[in-house]
């Protein structure tokens, strides 16, 4: 069980082992130590004796160090264990591991000590899809160290296993025939190099410099959380949750080749450790307040990465923001079109939206400027490559109809569009949130023309469309026996009728009617939307519902936080501070960690949540959740020079105190009590 894994990441670099530590991949549980979307080891056994050992505890000390403590198997309950294991992990500069074996008794003991060691050098993309290998492995014992490799023409990438203590090192292993004294101990402490083309470090080729030592990543640490606003506050669950969240952000930050040394999120480990467009915008959003350097990265190397093309193979179109970027085998062999791959319909006017709400927070203005050529261009594909049937919406189809994504919007999974009996609808499609994403970008691009461009013509112009979108999209998409927004429109222009979240992030855009809100906000604090904990992503009793479907019925924490956001925005201070509270006592449940999305199930069925079977976690925008959730309670918003409050915070979470909030007003602090019911 996917519980029961131990997980240390540093970026996009990360292990993934059972409790005792040890690594024997499966096709459809991703463990091993992964960089660069590359498996460097596979199979990582330790055995005394030949035999493997048992778990007693797992200590996690940080995101990026954990101790395993270890016995061999009784024979019987009653025995006491004679030896006994302590495996200390980092993953930093490098998979290191210090092991120490015990002897607890009045007598010397001999023991043979082995390592299984392997790779089978799998692209992440191949992990779940297994396939015959095209490259040559090699695998040798030289100069005291194991080299494990795999090359396919220009294609390399090296394992290399070194060790303090002598051992004999076969093409499988490492073996150690040790005597420990009586009550004394043996340790061994092992280094793992991750190498790419000509022997270098795969992190020093891809990122620009290599990884950090335990040492340099506690500083940064420590730093980083020390740099955050201090949260104090009644509620002991949003207390931890918002710590593990900073350290979690922390945790996935990693360094692209292209971000001039900065960092930025990666999306969630363990399938999507690596730069997503619409992930990075989202969480940079919810982080606003907490880490603007997130946004500043982000909105940086997006432009670096944008559309200039027509290529249908990666789906690029001038002006698109990118959805994905990876560094394996199959991407360079073009097997997988990311690098980068453009099949995402929302990044586009999302990146528009976070450029303005960046200025809007930190008074970047330079910024803006610096952006304005990009910003047009993002601006311009919405009418252009986006309205593919030229009717004023943004709509998506594959033009890779190999291994495109069929849908192109955040719920991009292949049911996640149905209308309410079940059916699927065919292509193009037009998913209402993507109009409302049109719409805000339209109203912020207009902000930043007059305000920073010099261009009021073409403010006045992005207004204009604007009107005319929300006037369009209210009349077509309104389901009108039903009072809600259809999820989306098929290629007739019909209504694919399902009630769904997605209208929760309406709201958030402001393309939502006045008089149509409160009907929108009484859908999503429904029974049928809302199941204690938070809204399902599709409503109970629409065909296709399914509390532990991906996108058909289970709650997603970040898609929760936009919509406490949006009904903030359209005065429903209560519905949010309803939806906060949800969150916030799932959290608890998760530890303080909330995971990619839980079932959907009724609270009052399962009286706590229940973890989605494959949900990352950590996940960078279910990590962000809480900071937007924080913002949201508080009323923390930039006007002017200024930053305004209008707490509105449940009765249950009781006093907040948020302090040193940065932005352009310096440093500001934020306060509220409970008084929501």
């Amino acid at each position: 069980m996917t519980e029961d894994l131990v997980r240390l990441l540093d970026g996009n670099t990360f292990v993934v082992s059972d409790d005792t530590g040890d690594i024997d991949a499966s096709p459809t549980i991703p463990t091993g130590l992964f960089s660069f979307d590359t498996r460097f080891l596979s199979k990582w056994l330790l055995s005394i004796d030949g035999e493997r050992l048992s778990a007693l505890a797992v200590d996690d000390i940080e995101y990026f160090e954990a101790r395993f403590f270890l016995v061999p198997p009784a024979p019987t309950p009653l025995v006491d264990p004679k030896v006994s294991a302590i495996r200390e992990r980092s993953i930093g500069g490098s998979f290191h591991e210090r092991l120490t074996v015990i002897n607890h008794q009045d007598e010397p003991v001999g023991l043979r000590i082995r390592f299984e060691v392997g790779s089978d050098f799998a692209d992440l993309f191949e992990i779940k899809d297994v396939r015959k290998k095209k490259g040559e492995y090699y695998a040798r014992a030289e100069d005291g160290r194991l080299r494990l490799g795999y090359k396919r023409k220009q294609f390399q990438r090296e394992t290399v296993v070194s060790s303090t203590e002598p051992a004999r090192i076969d093409e499988h292993g490492l073996t150690y025939d040790v005597r420990i004294g009586p009550r004394a101990e043996w340790v061994t402490e092992l280094h793992v190099q991750t190498l790419g083309l000509d022997g270098r470090d795969i992190r020093e080729s891809l990122q620009g410099r290599p990884g950090r030592v335990k040492t340099e990543m506690r500083r940064d640490l420590d730093r980083w959380l020390a740099e955050r606003p201090r949260l104090a506050c009644d509620s002991g669950s949003l207390t931890m949750t918002y710590r593990r969240s900073l350290i979690d952000l922390a945790a996935l930050r990693f360094t692209p080749l292209t971000a001039g040394g900065r960092t930025l999120p990666a999306a969630g480990l363990p399938w999507f450790m690596a730069i997503f467009g619409r992930d990075s915008i989202f969480t940079s959003l919810q982080a606003l307040p907490f880490a603007p350097d997130l946004a500043a990265t982000t909105l940086r190397l997006l432009t670096l990465l944008q559309g200039a093309v027509l290529d249908d193979f990666r789906e690029e179109e001038p002006g698109k923001i990118m959805h994905e970027l990876r560094y394996g085998e199959t991407v360079g062999f073009e097997e997988q079109p990311h690098s980068p791959y453009f099949g995402s319909a929302d990044a586009t006017p999302l990146y528009v939206i976070l450029i303005d709400e960046y200025e809007r927070w930190t008074g970047d203005a330079n910024a803006v400027r610096l952006l304005e050529r990009s910003a047009r261009a993002a601006l311009d594909w919405i009418d252009e490559c986006g309205d593919i049937m030229g009717n004023g919406y943004i709509w998506y189809q594959r033009r890779n109809e190999v291994n495109g994504l069929e849908n192109q919007c955040w719920k991009d999974s292949w049911d996640a569009i149905s209308y309410h009996d079940g059916r699927l609808p065919g292509l193009p499609r037009a998913t209402c949130e993507l109009q409302g994403y049109a719409y805000d970008a339209k109203i912020r691009g207009a902000r930043l023309a007059r305000e920073f461009w010099n261009d009021p013509a073409y403010a006045d112009r992005l207004e204009r469309e604007a009107a005319e979108l929300k006037e369009r999209f209210n009349r077509d998409f309104w389901v009108e026996d039903g009072e809600y927004y259809a999820l989306a429109l098929d290629a007739d222009g019909g209504q694919v009728d399902a009630l769904s979240s997605n209208i929760g992030h309406l709201l958030w855009s402001g393309i939502v009617e006045e008089s149509r809100a409160a009907k929108i906000a009484e859908h999503l604090l429904g029974p049928r939307l809302f199941s204690g904990w938070g809204v399902r992503t599709l409503a109970a009793g629409e065909a296709r519902y399914n509390p532990l479907g991906y996108h058909v019925g289970t709650v997603w924490p970040f898609d929760n936080s936009f919509i406490a956001w949006g009904l903030r925005r359209y005065g429903f201070a209560q519905e949010a501070a309803h939806i906060a509270q949800g969150i916030i006592d799932a959290a608890e449940f998760f530890d303080g960690r909330l995971p990619e999305a839980f079932a959907g199930h009724d609270r009052e069925l399962t009286r706590y949540p229940v973890r989605y079977p494959t949900a990352c976690s950590p996940q960078a925008w279910s990590t962000g959740t809480p900071l937007l959730l924080l913002r949201t309670m508080l009323g923390m918003d930039p006007r002017g020079e200024h930053m305004v409050t209008r707490p509105a915070v449940p009765k249950e979470i009781g006093r907040i105190e948020l302090r040193d909030i940065p932005g352009r007003w310096g440093r500001a602090d934020a306060f509220g009590r409970g008084r929501i019911g």
